[in-house]
C-alpha cells in the first residue's frame, strides 16, 4: 500500500512540475511577433497592404514600408514606389544613390552579397538592388522598415546593413500591429 501511495504522490509531483515549467515558459512569450532589431534607423510599420496609396502618406522619402501594388522589379532601375516597396517586402535590400551611375563601391558590394541584378533573385527576396534616385542627397540603404544613410558609397555600415537585412522582408520585420504576410 505504501508503494502505491508513493507512486501516486510521485506522479502528482511530476505533473505539477511539468505544469509549472509550461506556465513559466508561456508567461515569457509576450507577443506572437518578434520585432527584429538591426543596423539603421527603424520606422513605424505602415503594413504591406497590396493597394494603391497616396505617396504623401509614407513616413519617409524614399519610403521604407507601407501599402503598395505588388510589382516585382523587372530591372535594376526601379520604376517607382510600388516596385521599391514590393522589393523591400520580399526581403530585397535597395541602395539608392544620386549619381548618374552606381559608384564602383556599390557594385562591389552588390556583387559580393548577391551578384548582379536578376529578376528571379529579386522575386525571391535575395537581391541587392542599386537604383538611381536623384532626390536623395546621399547613398541610402533601404530594407523593410529600416534606412541607413551612408557617409560615402564605400561606408562599411552599408555592407553591415545589407548583409543583415537581406532576406528579411515583411514576414520577418513587420510590426506587431500588422497581419501576417500572405
Amino acid at each position: 500500500m505504501r508503494r502505491a501511495a508513493a507512486v501516486v504522490v510521485g506522479g502528482a509531483l511530476a505533473i505539477g512540475l511539468l505544469v509549472a515549467v509550461v506556465l513559466v515558459f508561456t508567461a515569457r512569450d509576450e507577443s506572437p511577433v518578434q520585432t527584429i532589431t538591426g543596423p539603421g534607423e527603424a520606422f513605424r510599420d505602415q503594413c504591406a497592404a497590396h493597394e494603391r496609396t497616396d505617396p504623401s502618406t509614407y513616413e519617409t522619402d524614399p519610403p521604407t514600408n507601407g501599402p503598395h501594388l505588388p510589382r516585382v522589379p523587372a530591372r535594376e532601375q526601379l520604376s517607382g514606389d510600388d516596385e521599391l516597396l514590393h522589393a523591400l517586402e520580399l526581403g530585397d535590400v535597395v541602395i539608392v544613390y544620386p549619381q548618374r551611375t552606381p559608384p564602383a563601391a556599390l557594385r562591389r558590394l552588390q556583387d559580393e552579397l548577391a551578384g548582379p541584378f536578376d529578376r528571379d533573385l529579386a522575386a525571391a527576396g535575395q537581391a541587392v538592388i542599386l537604383s538611381r534616385d536623384p532626390s536623395v542627397e546621399q547613398v541610402t540603404g533601404l530594407a523593410w522598415r529600416h534606412r541607413l544613410r551612408a557617409a560615402t558609397p564605400g561606408d562599411p555600415r552599408l555592407r553591415e546593413f545589407a548583409d543583415f537585412w537581406l532576406g528579411k522582408g515583411y514576414a520577418e520585420a513587420r510590426g506587431e500591429n500588422c497581419p501576417p504576410a500572405g
